[in-house]
């Protein structure tokens, strides 16, 4: 197939297949459920909003928008809303769980729960964000996979492993057979004062000998290396990856999250986030988030869910 390159490709994509089945919890949100109906609306996902009906409802009536075009499960109390949407998923009613109105320590309280969650025994659970940004289309026609932003705070080695491995996955369900993986550090000298340098160095080399497989892996390479080619030609700096990255590794959350805020807030990217390792996608956008980045993020959702 031919990569998907945007995230308008993501939803040209989902559109004529079956639709995948996106259950809300606590969707009594504005931003949520707007988000919501263009999904049901475009018809990429079949919509479940759980929680308070007669806010659904009444938000649906100011916005001049068809409360029938998504299922509503009656629940007005937010955790229990929660612990609804997140059985449903678990007993096959759904493909995806999303969060609504819920807080989020609450949603990934129910995805990590010993007993009933989400969290297969001995997997590693990252916020994955597909991020379409208009200078990296302009430079290289493509999307960015990055990973983690906002859930790990600092990776350890193996942890570090398995969030490339999700990476790969994601870019495989996009059509991107061979992804170039760049490990951030803050330059591409290996030394022990800068762990992230000797963690990226191990990941490269297991890669090089086949311990990761379905991409060409480098590290550690400072972000201007991974981006762009035109840096690497400057700093003499021979890569794989070329300044041509698919997958970016950040080394800590602050180093993601920041990356994450500032593409977004002053790069003017789009994008689309979920949670991954669990036994099926669970969409996580931020507070801030609108509308449409929901709708992307729901998008992503059922892209991973159908290649499962």
């Amino acid at each position: 197939m031919k990569p998907i390159s945007s995230l308008d490709e993501l939803i040209s994509g989902l559109k004529g297949q079956p639709p995948k089945k996106v259950v809300v919890a606590a969707g009594q949100d504005e931003n949520t459920i707007e988000a919501a109906h263009r999904a049901a609306q475009e018809k990429i996902a079949e919509m479940i909003l759980v929680g308070d009906g007669e806010k659904i409802r009444k938000l649906c009536a100011e916005k001049k928008l068809d409360h029938k075009a998504f299922s509503v499960v009656e629940e007005s109390d937010d955790y229990k809303a929660g612990v609804t949407a997140r059985n449903m998923v678990k007993e096959g009613a759904g493909d995806c769980l999303m969060k609504g109105l819920i807080g989020t320590d609450k949603y990934m309280h129910l995805i990590l729960d010993k007993e009933q969650g989400l969290l297969p025994k001995g997997a590693v659970l990252t916020h994955l964000t597909v991020i379409d940004s208009p200078f990296y289309q302009k430079s290289h026609g493509k999307l960015l996979f990055v990973s983690d932003v906002a859930i790990i705070p600092q990776p350890d080695l193996p942890t570090k492993v398995k969030i490339l491995e999700y990476l790969i996955q994601a870019a495989h369900s996009f059509g991107i057979e061979k992804p170039k993986a760049a490990l951030l550090a803050a330059n591409e000298k290996v030394s022990d004062k800068m762990p992230a340098t000797t963690d990226a160095a191990i990941i490269s080399k297991m890669a090089d000998r086949g311990q990761i497989k379905g991409a060409v892996v480098d590290g550690p390479l400072a972000l201007d290396v991974a981006i762009s080619p035109e840096a690497c030609e400057i700093k003499g700096l021979k890569s794989p990856v070329n300044g041509d990255a698919d997958l970016i590794l950040f080394p800590n959350i602050e180093s993601g999250n920041v990356f994450y805020k500032t593409v977004t807030n002053l790069g003017g990217s789009r994008l689309a986030a979920v949670v991954v390792g669990t036994v099926v996608p669970c969409i996580l956008t931020s507070r801030a988030d609108d509308e449409e980045s929901k709708f992307f993020s729901i998008a992503l959702g059922c892209r991973l869910a159908a290649k499962k």
